[in-house]
């Protein structure tokens, strides 16, 4: 099967980036800028005009969670799914609708969402409240990675979108301090580490969330 993998830069694609790393079969990156994702070139590929979008030899896939599942699905003997019991698939896919249907859209503000106000002050409130609503969120990570390594016990497709997802806090102004957020820290710590996220992060030019230098 040949993957072809539509993805920006630091963006949430990035976790179908790490797990395609996991899964160690070949693939392909097209980069695509945040100025190309809305030219008609690219809204032929995926309307909306978003990223990641997945191609498998000649059929186009579209929205995050769908990837990570039809990648985890397709090479089972990674286990992504966790023991791929109900169960295990069920706490796996709640990890991901928490990150993907919580955390990211809680980010939208501090993207430039509401500059539609066209009011500072009114715009500033909304990022405001943005990084607060995004800071109870982080908590509610932070719990629930308590005494374990990955979000839902076991590595899983969760983790990668997780950690893209959790990056943007260091831009964006949001608080996820270590001596408070201890779990979540060691988390992103550990994913830092790991070879599979090292190689996509090196491929896409970004950093580890956690840097010595930068302490």
């Amino acid at each position: 099967m040949k993957l072809n993998l539509y993805a920006t830069p630091g963006a949430c694609s990035l976790s179908c980036h790490i797990v395609l790393e996991w899964i160690g079969a070949p693939y392909k990156i097209t980069y695509i800028s945040g100025s190309e994702r809305k030219e008609s070139a690219f809204r032929k590929i995926n309307p909306s005009g978003a990223v990641p979008v997945l191609e498998a030899d000649d059929w186009v896939l579209t929205q995050n969670i769908a990837i990570l599942n039809f990648l985890a699905d397709s090479f089972p003997d990674t286990k992504l799914h966790g023991d791929s019991s109900a169960k295990s698939r069920a706490e796996v896919n709640r990890a991901l609708a928490f990150a993907s249907s919580d955390l990211h859209p809680a980010f939208k503000p501090l993207f430039g969402t509401t500059a539609y106000l066209d009011d500072e002050t009114s715009i500033e409130k909304t990022k405001t409240n943005a990084r607060t609503q995004l800071r109870h969120l982080f908590e509610i990570v932070d719990a629930s990675l308590a005494g374990k390594d990955w979000i839902t016990g076991a590595r899983s497709i969760a983790d990668p979108l997780l950690y893209a997802i959790a990056r943007w806090t260091k831009n964006k102004g949001v608080d996820v301090n270590i001596s408070d957020l201890s779990n979540l820290n060691r988390f992103m710590t550990n994913m830092d580490s790991d070879a599979g996220v090292q190689k996509a992060m090196q491929n896409e030019g970004l950093e580890k969330f956690h840097r010595p230098d930068a302490e």
